[in-house]
């Protein structure tokens, strides 16, 4: 079992930077996939960006690409999204997620996660 709990988000004007933080329990963190989602009103849940097992390569939506930076530090057993220069349409409950099995950076990209944290807001102003 790993838990899951996410930190960091609030309200900023578009522009603006947030760190999101997600801490993790349970097992070795390194062996996990660590992944952030989100999900706004009425809207699906998306991916945004993943950090593959032990500090392997990273992938990331076209949507953030440039502006967002996922980073783990396994020692402290804490994955980050590094948010920067935020849209309004960046605006969402965003979530992150463990992943145990061996997958493609494809199948990555799909909400097919072990495990879950609640999800913190993000919401950015125009």
């Amino acid at each position: 079992q790993v838990q899951l709990v996410e930190s960091g988000g609030g309200l900023v004007q578009a522009g603006g930077s947030l760190r999101l933080s997600c801490a993790g329990s349970g097992r070795t963190f390194s062996n996990y996939a660590m992944a952030w989602f989100r999900q706004a009103p009425g809207k699906e849940r998306e991916f945004v960006a993943v950090s593959r097992r032990s500090g392997g390569s990273t992938y990331y939506a076209d949507s953030v690409k440039g502006r967002f930076t996922i980073s783990r530090d396994n020692a402290k057993n804490t994955v980050y999204l590094q948010m920067n220069n935020l849209k309004p349409e960046d605006t969402a409950v965003y979530y992150c997620a463990a992943r145990g099995s061996i997958a493609t950076i494809m199948s990555l990209t799909t909400p097919l996660y072990d495990y879950w944290g609640q999800g913190t807001q993000v919401t950015v102003s125009s």
